[in-house]
């Protein structure tokens, strides 16, 4: 059976690194879009403007599907991939940590900068808690009312989660569930007479 769990941070948190007076501010964030993350680092370029470099890495999906690394005006992978590595260490998703650097006047040197960085985010990981959640599909069931019955009676199922109901021309269910339990629900569904299921 494939894995339809993964692990993520259960709320947001800071760390911090400090050294020959740079200081090193680590941001970690759940998250669950590329959108969201964009509005996360528009709001921490005005709170953090007067930092020299905003670097970061995040991996969004179970699955690993979007990641993406930075290293802002920092040698090329001193600051973006070892974020990245402390991501990969925890095996967490859908997690992005923005590390806030202030120069200290000295320069650190690739050994001193990768380990600031690296342990700038081990930190804020380490101040967190990991969890983990299930990998979740969404559907939308529409149905007469003379199915109501036998539709609630599918959907009392622990792995399904009903977001909203509309009741007004068809009856209509918004609902999450659990991807490995998804297949043998959606086929009861659509046994059913006159009910129609889709992905949403």
């Amino acid at each position: 059976m494939f894995e339809d769990t993964f692990k993520t941070l259960k709320h947001f948190s800071k760390g911090f690194y400090s050294e020959k007076n740079s200081k090193f501010i680590a941001l970690a964030y759940p998250v669950t879009s590329e959108a969201e993350i964009k509005q996360i680092q528009a709001e921490l370029k005005k709170e953090y403007y007067d930092a020299r470099h905003h670097c970061f890495a995040y991996i969004l999906g179970a699955d690993k599907s979007a990641l993406r690394m930075n290293d802002d005006g920092e040698p090329s992978g001193t600051a973006g991939r070892p974020i990245y590595g402390q991501l990969l260490s925890y095996d967490i998703v859908n997690v992005l940590i923005v590390v806030v650097r202030y120069f200290g006047g000295t320069k650190l040197g690739v050994p001193g900068l990768i380990n600031a960085y690296k342990m700038a985010a081990k930190d804020a990981i380490e101040n967190s808690e990991i969890i983990e959640k299930t990998v979740d599909e969404r559907y939308v069931v529409s149905f007469d009312y003379l199915n109501m019955n036998s539709v609630m009676q599918i959907l009392k199922n622990e792995y399904v989660k009903i977001e909203s109901q509309d009741y007004e021309e068809r009856y209509k269910i918004i609902f999450t569930i659990r991807r490995r339990e998804a297949d043998r629900i959606i086929n009861a569904l659509k046994k059913l007479t006159d009910t129609l299921v889709h992905a949403c």
